[in-house]
């Protein structure tokens, strides 16, 4: 069983070492001013079987999880996009800029409609001012369970890292696997307003581990060399669930996150939220250790709702010496030693990983922090209730009422055709308003006692910025239906996380302690448990760019939002006309 399951998965491998080493070896491939490269993505059903249960996937050529894209800074991509399956397919290439190249940023119903069965879209754009590890997903519904992939982007030609370079580079991507269809999990949920159902396990590169039944085969194995440095590419691509992560006795370096260089540091774990990357340093022990290590991954979990708790593992194994000594166990005899991973719901330890991340901040890679606003914005984030149709009963907190989530109280309804089209062609009258509250139209004690009346409203607004607009933005967490940690997701920019607290945000106590120096750069940041997050950014990219929290369960339920960024004056300040084979509604 366990070599046919493996296949995808190293089939995904070796591609992964081909392709980089062709960066490597041959740059005249990817000269500094960046070339083209063609990708093509058939979206088909594949037949997987994981924890003994075999089923049929929506996948990317027949790939789970799917293949690598790998680039160097500079490059453009164009990506073909044929749906052979039956369900709506669009593709997000989380993290990417999107300089100018809105209409390939892939959520659907935001930017695009999506590609329908039998149709096909190609995705154009050029990866500007970015290196380091992002990922692709399907956004629309909860596809991405199984459709995503590594995003690689290299240094231009002859540009360092600004560290050690690693003997080898090794992507560990997390995933969720449902015995069950995920589609049908979800359409379930919405329909009787209760919590979906969790996933049966979590993955490495798609690969469950041995910690679950049926699954020893189905192991990630990491092999190692003494004394050489590897350079860990870890992404969270599950749908629901932020992860702590640990190798058992091994120190990690943590030197990027969300493609972006900081200040290295030591970690024996790290936390990465659903739409994460970070780039790990691991140095390899000097000497064959006589063991094997398991890396492994658990929830951080703050809300009230169940969820998956489980762990998922696997395995580093040391390269042995080629003359063993007499002292030397065999392989199969090794003693195994297990990471300790941080309580379930170990906010303190999430609050002081995350302080740690700062910007490298250096010449070569300056963090150009908006030092004036022109734009303040304060959203509360939290969950809250729809009420029940007629003559049904829910499974919501009530039997009258349906779980929602929103912003500043607005639960987001997508519309049926695409809002950047809409906007673009100044067609947005049924679409959307423009009338999106900047601070809670009923403010309370947002992380106190949660007010009696937790209804939400409902509608399809959006934020209207000039172009080049200086924004903060304060994302508040509230105890409605009890507090919890929000990854937040911004499409289209990255922002600067310039303070984090507890309890309430203090408009007069809060922002003088604010790091306009060095904080750390990302696309999708944690709202802390209880707490606030204030993040800045320029909105120098014209377009339609969605907002949301990457725990599925929640962008389900309404947490989302949309910025709208005006075209400047200038003709690289404008975003172009739709591609002619931008897909219909």
């Amino acid at each position: 069983m366990g070599s046919s399951l493996l296949s995808s998965t190293a089939i995904f491998r070796v591609m992964f070492i081909v392709l980089l080493n062709i960066l490597w070896l041959f740059p005249e491939f990817a000269r500094s001013a960046g070339i083209t490269r063609h990708y093509k993505f058939n979206v088909k059903l594949q037949n997987v079987t994981r924890l003994c249960h075999k089923k049929s996937i929506v996948s990317v050529n027949g790939q789970f999880p799917g293949p690598p894209i790998i680039a160097r800074e500079g490059d453009r991509l164009v990506v073909k996009v044929v749906n052979h399956v039956q369900n709506n397919v669009t593709i997000h290439w989380h993290g990417i800029r999107q300089l100018q190249s809105g209409w390939a940023d892939g959520p659907a119903y935001v930017t695009q409609c999506p590609i329908q069965t039998g149709q096909s879209y190609v995705y154009n754009f050029t990866i500007t001012g970015q290196r380091g590890t992002l990922f692709w997903h399907a956004h629309i519904s909860w596809l991405r369970s199984t459709l995503y992939g590594p995003i690689i982007i290299l240094p231009k030609k002859n540009v360092p890292y600004p560290f050690p370079k690693p003997h080898k580079e090794v992507p560990i991507i997390f995933g969720e696997w449902w015995n069950a269809d995920p589609e049908a999990v979800i359409t379930q949920a919405l329909q009787n307003g209760g919590g979906p159902n969790v996933s049966d396990a979590y993955t490495i590169n798609g690969l469950p581990g041995p910690l679950y039944n049926c699954s020893a085969q189905d192991t990630f194995n990491l092999k190692v060399k003494p004394g050489k440095t590897y350079l860990l590419r870890m992404i969270n691509a599950a749908l629901n669930d932020e992860l702590f992560f640990s190798i058992a006795n091994h120190t990690l370096t943590v030197v990027d996150v969300d493609a972006i260089y900081v200040k290295p540091f030591k970690t024996d774990t790290i936390l990465i939220t659903p739409g994460q990357t970070t780039n790990l340093l691991l140095k390899a022990k000097p000497h064959f250790p006589n063991a094997t290590f398991l890396m492994a991954a658990r929830p951080y979990a703050t809300g009230r709702g169940t969820f998956d708790n489980s762990t998922v593992a696997g395995l580093l194994h040391y390269e042995p010496p080629s003359k063993p000594s007499p002292s030397a166990s065999s392989s199969k005899n090794l003693t195994v030693f297990k990471p300790t991973l941080p309580p379930l719901n170990d906010t303190s330890f999430a609050a002081n990983f995350t302080r740690k991340l700062r910007s490298l901040g250096n010449s070569q890679f300056p963090a150009n922090v908006p030092q004036k606003v022109d734009k303040r914005f304060f959203f509360t984030v939290g969950l809250g209730t729809n009420p029940c149709p007629q003559n049904q009963s829910c499974q919501g907190p009530s039997n009258s009422t349906m779980f929602a989530a929103s912003v500043n109280n607005v639960s987001f309804i997508l519309p049926t055709t695409a809002m950047l089209q809409a906007h673009f062609f100044q067609q947005s009258k049924g679409v959307y308003t423009t009338d999106f509250p900047t601070t809670p139209i009923s403010p309370f004690n947002y992380t106190g006692t949660p007010p009696n009346n937790t209804m939400v409203s409902n509608g399809t607004k959006a934020v209207v910025l000039p172009y080049n607009t200086s924004v903060e933005l304060v994302l508040q967490d509230t105890s409605i239906l009890g507090i919890e940690s929000h990854p937040l997701h911004l499409h289209g920019f990255n922002f600067f996380v310039v303070g984090q607290g507890f309890a309430n945000f203090d408009s007069n106590k809060d922002p003088p302690k604010f790091n306009l120096v060095d904080p750390v750069e990302r696309n999708t940041v944690g709202v802390p448990s209880g707490g606030w997050v204030a993040i800045r950014f320029h909105a120098d990219n014209p377009g339609v760019w969605f907002m949301h929290c990457h725990l599925e369960v929640h962008t389900s339920w309404g947490l989302k939002m949309a910025w709208i960024v005006l075209d400047g004056k200038q003709p690289n300040q404008k975003l172009p006309p739709p591609p002619s084979d931008l897909p219909k509604c």
